[in-house]
């Protein structure tokens, strides 16, 4: 079966794969959903603890980011000291389901390098 197109006629910007990995593209952005998958709602220096090597302005960054597209919510409370959360929006928790898939394909993977076989 002949293809009707080339991949230089593709427009891979234009696909949902494109547009969910601009969400999510970067170092950090999804160790943070990652850590809000898994441990809820998480407080600022709590994420810090469990993101080895980030910056507090680098994950203030990104967490403003993934806040302003929707998959983070942040919670401030008006006290002293200041309290801040952040947890999973609705939009969020709906990539659990593909951050699973990732984590079951790195658990078989990287078993199987380990245990010397080969990828086929």
């Amino acid at each position: 079966m002949a293809m009707d197109c080339c991949i230089q006629d593709a427009r891979l910007d234009e696909t949902g794969f494109s547009y969910t990995l601009s969400l999510i593209n970067g170092k950090y952005k999804m160790i943070i959903l990652y850590s809000l998958m898994e441990f809820g709602t998480v407080r600022f220096n709590e994420m810090k603890g469990y993101i080895k090597g980030i910056s507090y302005k680098t994950l203030s960054t990104n967490l403003k980011e993934l806040e302003a597209d929707g998959l983070v919510h942040r919670e401030e409370y008006p006290q002293v000291p200041p309290k801040v959360e952040y947890s999973l929006t609705e939009t969020g928790r709906s990539l659990i389901p593909i951050l699973d898939a990732m984590c079951e394909w790195g658990d078989v993977h990287r078993r199987q390098r380990q245990d010397g076989l080969t990828l086929a």
